[in-house]
C-alpha cells in the first residue's frame, strides 16, 4: 500500500506500508475491539525494524624499519601488495628509514592480517627480515 499525503497542496506519494493480517489472541472482558466474528483476526500494520550494523574496526597497516632491507625491496613491496606509485612508495620507505615505521594504509582487521603476512612470507621468500604489522587504529607510534 502506498502512503500519500498532501504536501505543499499536492498529493504525493511518501514510501511503501504493508499491512498484513495480524492474528489478535482472546481479549479479556469476552470480546470487543473489531474482533466482529470472534475469530481473532484483524487487521494492523507491521513495522519491521533492521537491526543497526555495526561497521567494521579498522587496522593500520605498519612497515618496520630494520638495517637489512634493501630500500628498492621496500620499494618494491608498497607497489606489489598496497598499489602505490614509485614516488608514494619512496616516500613511505624514506619515513620508515627516519621514523622507524611508516604507515601504509588503512583496512578492515582481515586484510590488514592478510597484507602483512603475505608482506612477511614474500620478505623472507626473498631473504629479507621485513616486518609488516596490523595494529588498530588507535594506534600512534
Amino acid at each position: 500500500m502506498r502512503v500519500k499525503e498532501m504536501v505543499g497542496g499536492e498529493r504525493r506519494e511518501t514510501g511503501r506500508i504493508d499491512v498484513l493480517p495480524v492474528m489478535a489472541g482472546p481479549t479479556r472482558g469476552g470480546g470487543g475491539g473489531d474482533d466482529r466474528d470472534g475469530r481473532g483476526i484483524g487487521t494492523g500494520i507491521v513495522t519491521k525494524t533492521r537491526p543497526k550494523t555495526k561497521k567494521p574496526s579498522l587496522y593500520k597497516v605498519l612497515i618496520l624499519n630494520d638495517d637489512y632491507t634493501p630500500m628498492e625491496f621496500v620499494v618494491h613491496v608498497l607497489e606489489k601488495f598496497f598499489h602505490k606509485s614509485e614516488t608514494e612508495a619512496t616516500q613511505i620507505m624514506l619515513h620508515v628509514h627516519h621514523k622507524g615505521y611508516g604507515i601504509v594504509g588503512t583496512f578492515t582487521r582481515d586484510e590488514a592480517e592478510t597484507k602483512a603476512s603475505q608482506v612477511m612470507d614474500y620478505s623472507k621468500q626473498y631473504g629479507h627480515p621485513l616486518k609488516c604489522t596490523a595494529e588498530p587504529e588507535g594506534f600512534s607510534g
